[in-house]
């Protein structure tokens, strides 16, 4: 089976000899099938949202996530974020606490992190679907592939980068980063059985910043009470 998925050129390009393999096919496959069965997370045209709303050549900053809410109305493609209007999950409520308290940011009352990726935060989940209600579903499917394909090829192509691992599932993913070329920061993750053992306190939006100026590069503007945000 060919695939054309609906992907930003750069990432197509990048990704291509993935699409052409067959565990992407199989995936497909999956997918067709799980679809005519289940409700899906994320809509399919927001499958690869992480990778359409931070082009291959804008990255600057990755966050790795597991898998997508499994709510409905949450998952739209950017790990730990929700569209406005969603009440935010108790994990990015976390985030957003870390954020006031690493940068004095208020709580912009919505966890629409799509003004991140616009300024190349790639806001990646390991398993970019799920069934409804269902966590960790589509996992061992062949997304992990992918999306391992996606972290060694930044680490190999760009330098500089910045990738933020939260949890041991992100930090295992740490072999496929060069750390001689990149900045990892690690942290427990940001889900409340977790955040107060090191998650909290752990400073990463200001340390990113710091990172980003210090090679000559803008900061990320992490305040989402910003008009564009």
């Amino acid at each position: 089976m060919e695939v054309h998925p609906q992907i930003e050129d750069g990432w197509k390009e990048a990704l291509a000899e993935e699409f052409r393999k067959p565990y992407f096919a199989a995936l497909k496959e999956f997918l067709i099938k799980e679809k005519s069965l289940y409700p899906v997370f994320p809509p399919g045209n927001l499958i690869f949202n992480a990778f359409n709303s931070t082009p291959f050549d804008k990255v600057r900053v990755v966050i790795l996530g597991q898998d997508p809410y499994h709510g409905l109305g949450q998952a739209h493609g950017l790990c730990f974020s929700v569209p406005r209007g969603v009440p935010a999950p108790p994990s990015l409520k976390n985030i957003l606490k870390e954020l006031g308290d690493d940068l004095g940011i208020a709580d912009p009352g919505h966890g629409n992190l799509e003004s991140w990726a616009s300024q190349g935060v790639l806001l990646l989940n390991a398993t970019l679907t799920v069934r409804s209600g269902q966590a960790g579903s589509h996992q061992n499917r062949g997304w992990e592939s992918f999306t391992d394909a996606a972290m060694a090829l930044l680490s190999r192509r760009k330098s500089g980068l910045v990738f933020l691992l939260w949890g041991k599932y992100a930090q295992a993913k740490k072999t496929l980063i060069d750390p001689a070329a990149h900045l990892i920061l690690e942290a427990p993750h940001p889900s409340p059985l977790s955040a107060y053992q090191g998650f909290l306190g752990c400073r990463h939006f200001s340390k990113t910043n710091q990172w980003l100026e210090s090679r000559g590069m803008p900061p990320i503007n992490w305040n989402l009470n910003s008009i564009n945000a």
